[in-house]
């Protein structure tokens, strides 16, 4: 189990970044929003 589980991230290694880019650029617009209306 513990070498599918390598053999996974080995192999969509591109993926996981994009995800994890996704990831932040969706934390950020959330702080963004919900930091907004105490800024107006």
């Amino acid at each position: 189990m513990a070498q599918e589980i390598k053999s996974i991230i080995v192999r969509s290694r591109e993926t996981l970044l994009a995800d994890a880019l996704g990831v932040v650029a969706l934390m950020i617009i959330l702080f963004v929003g919900l930091s907004l209306p105490g800024l107006i």
